[in-house]
């Protein structure tokens, strides 16, 4: 009788701890060359717990109170065989009420693991970030490996040295940007135009392009800074394709980095709107970096604004030979991914997404050539005016 009792209060046990248990609503996997980031995604916060296991190399990460379900058995099947840090993901229940998701890793990883509040389109997501081993988890989080100089490039004596253009994609990963009338995501369309500007760019004899980011992953806003930096850049290019709430909004624009304020309640409201994509993109706020908290606040660079200013309106003269223009003049905001303090930077708004016609010609390959095209224009009028006559520019230390 007492075992008969002991049994029927087990079962009471487990069925009350299974009544609460959940579904993942999502999960997604984002492999990149600085990192590997999985999302899960639940109606509800998650419960967790992680640990590193050696012999060979493995993360663990038990979610409380999850159940089986199609997110979950899906997510295995998103492991790309190229992705440079995770070699296979298991999942199955370690014990009543927990489920334990292994990540098998291909190389020693340092794990970055946070809790996101719902935003947007998402819900409650925990985000794992596996980072390389050799190096901190906030140098990665935060600087990323400086790209390497052409070599290939023939000796042009009447160029003082290269051109190293740093071009930004907007978004990417788990913020998508504007979303078209049909679909199209904002971050494609940017990747895509920053890739044809990219090759256009180091066909140039005098000229280089680096990327702050060369597929769907999610890069913080200071980090593409960093880069940039990283990198010695000339100039920081970032590309965008907004939306906005009525279909009929169309043209482009091109933005500088402003010290006082917004040029226009339009300028503000869209820097807002670009400087909330780490929070949707997904942050680990823990990670803190002295080095580039100074660089982001240092707000002594008049003579940057102005470079940027005058790279700006050459670009924004030659898009207006290929589209409509939104505004006239180069607008000004407190764009967070402008704020490098010594590279001049700007941020071009392609079109308008939500417009469905501007979003057919951003998706038609001939179109964003004319584009990218213009810009480079743009940029060559702006080093015509303003050669380079310094060496390469370095980094500050600290």
């Amino acid at each position: 009788m007492r075992t008969f009792l002991k049994f029927i209060l087990l079962c009471g046990v487990l069925a009350t701890g299974w009544a609460h248990a959940l579904q993942l609503s999502a999960t997604r996997l984002w492999p990149s060359p600085d990192y590997t980031r999985l999302t899960l995604e639940a109606p509800q916060p998650l419960s967790y717990k992680y640990f590193s296991l050696g012999g060979p190399d493995r993360l663990v990460i038990d979610l409380e109170g999850i159940e089986p379900g199609a997110a979950l058995d899906a997510l295995s099947g998103l492991l790309a065989a190229d992705d440079p840090y995770i070699a296979s993901i298991r999942t199955g229940l370690n014990r009543p009420g927990v489920m334990r998701i292994v990540l098998e890793l291909k190389t020693p990883a340092k794990p970055s693991v946070f809790a996101l509040q719902p935003l947007g389109q998402y819900g409650h997501r925990l985000v794992i970030d596996l980072y390389p081993a050799t190096a901190s988890v906030a140098d990665a989080a935060q600087a990323g490996p400086a790209p390497a100089v052409r070599s290939d490039k023939p000796s042009v004596p009447q160029y003082a040295r290269l051109i190293t253009v740093a071009i930004d994609a907007g978004h990417g990963g788990e913020d998508p940007g504007a979303v078209g009338a049909k679909g199209s995501h904002e971050k494609n369309i940017t990747l895509a135009l920053a890739k044809r500007l990219k090759q256009k760019i180091d066909a140039q004899d005098n000229m280089r392009a680096v990327l702050t980011r060369d597929g769907d992953y999610f890069v913080p806003l200071a980090q593409r800074v960093v880069k940039a930096r990283a990198a010695k850049a000339d100039l920081f290019l970032s590309i965008h394709a907004d939306a906005f709430i009525k279909p009929h909004a169309r043209g482009s624009s091109v933005f500088a980095l402003s010290e006082n304020g917004a040029t226009s309640a339009a300028a503000r409201w869209l820097a807002k709107k670009e400087n909330e994509a780490d929070l949707i993109g997904g942050i680990n706020i823990d990670v803190k970096d002295p080095f580039l908290k100074r660089t982001l606040i240092d707000l002594s660079q008049t003579a940057t604004i102005n470079d940027s200013l005058k790279l700006g309106q050459a670009v924004l003269r030659q898009i207006g030979s290929v589209n409509t223009l939104h505004k006239g003049e180069v607008e000004q905001a407190g764009f967070a991914v402008l704020k490098a303090p010594d590279i001049p930077s700007i941020l071009v708004e392609t079109a308008f997404i939500s417009n469905p016609e501007e979003e057919a010609r951003l998706n038609d390959p001939a179109y964003q050539d004319k584009l990218v095209d213009a810009i480079l224009d743009g940029i060559k009028t702006y080093f015509d005016k303003h050669p380079l006559t310094a060496p390469a520019r370095l980094t500050r230390n600290p």
